[in-house]
């Protein structure tokens, strides 16, 4: 998540999503922008919990990007092999952070399939669906505007836009790469991602 109270702006950061990148953007534009709110909420607070922290935020112009969840699985897992390789080697941003916990738990998975079928039971990040992260039952918001990271670059001029920015391509941050994502599922992996990630696939469209 980020505030910038000069724009009175919200920004919503759903993993896997290019949020790395809008962050970015934002900061550029809002040299105000802080990442917290009290109590603490972390980088991926759900608007809800950044409600509860700060009501006054439901009256701030908010946004957040979504992407298909099958190809967000596969940058996920992607990104976790990556920090696990380069640990591995020693490498200095990977041993200065030594992940998360549930990156460490990830790497002791046996495969892709494992992530998707154990992942998203056994950790509620892996499976919580984006629309979770942006809507507040409880305090009947969601927010107002919803970008695609499949079309990243056009959705963000609208966010920059808003801060009063010439809107530009952003460059990448935090990618990972790999071939393309159909080629990691298993039907097994297919169909879970379809259950766990219903309410983003029936709001948005987006099939395998």
């Amino acid at each position: 998540m980020l505030v910038c109270d000069s724009h009175r702006v919200l920004f919503v950061h759903v993993p896997k999503t290019g949020g790395v990148s809008a962050e970015g953007v934002m900061r550029r534009a809002c040299p105000d922008a802080r990442k917290q709110v009290e109590p603490r909420r972390g980088r991926h607070a759900p608007l809800a919990r950044i409600l509860d922290s700060e009501p006054d935020l439901a009256t701030y112009w908010s946004y957040g990007f979504v992407r298909n969840p099958w190809a967000r699985m596969v940058s996920w897992y992607t990104m976790i092999e990556d920090w696990g390789r380069r640990f591995a080697e020693g490498g200095p941003e990977a041993v200065k952070n030594r992940g998360n916990e549930m990156w460490r738990a990830v790497g002791e998975y046996a495969d892709f399939e494992d992530f998707v079928l154990r992942g998203t039971e056994e950790w509620p990040r892996l499976g919580r669906p984006q629309l979770a992260y942006l809507t507040s039952a409880a305090h009947g918001r969601e927010v107002d505007f919803i970008g695609r990271t499949e079309n990243f670059a056009a959705d963000l001029a609208v966010v920059q836009e808003r801060l009063g920015v010439e809107p530009k391509a952003p460059p990448r941050r935090n990618s990972s790469t790999h071939g393309h994502y159909a080629d990691y599922f298993t039907d097994a992996a297919r169909e879970k991602v379809s259950t766990v990630y219903a309410a983003d696939i029936d709001r948005f469209g987006y099939t395998f």
